[in-house]
């Protein structure tokens, strides 16, 4: 499990509408392929990993708005699960995100390269991390949120 914290100098709400579908998580989780949206509480994820697909399907179960979201998986061959906490600092105009993500196996021991993917998890994120601090700072989601803003998810 790796569990990570990094400041977003934006906006809470907006911090908050970014995070919330994870049709975006392919966008900064440099491990995730493809994410695609079922319905409102369930997505299909997509991942090569050591040349071996891997799918799963995930439902939201916790959707506070702006200050949890959670998932946990429900089908496929890999077992996620997430929680991203959101915190306002500077009165709102700053966001803390804490997020927590897991990888398991259904089944036993994991082969090599799966073990490798899951226990590099922790230095992944702070990476992952990084990267969607970039993006969203540099406004790189602005567009396609404006588009999807109609299929948000909610609880």
């Amino acid at each position: 499990m790796a569990h990570e914290r990094i400041e977003v100098d934006l906006p809470l709400a907006k911090v908050y509408e970014l995070l919330c579908n994870p049709v975006h998580f392919p966008k900064f989780l440099d491990r995730i392929d493809r994410v695609e949206k079922v319905n409102s509480q369930t997505f299909n994820y997509v991942t090569q990993i050591g040349g071996e697909e891997f799918q799963w399907t995930t439902n939201i179960i916790d959707n506070l708005r702006n200050t949890r979201f959670a998932w946990i998986t429900i089908n496929g061959n890999l077992n996620q699960t997430g929680t991203i906490r959101f915190t306002p600092l500077d009165n709102g105009e700053r966001t803390r995100v804490d997020f927590s993500l897991d990888y398991r196996t259904f089944f036993g021991e994991a082969e090599e390269d799966l073990a490798n993917f899951i226990n590099g998890l922790p230095e992944q994120l702070i990476k992952d991390l990084k990267t969607f601090k970039e993006l969203a700072e540099s406004d790189t989601f602005k567009d396609e949120v404006a588009q999807e803003a109609e299929n948000e998810v909610t609880a």
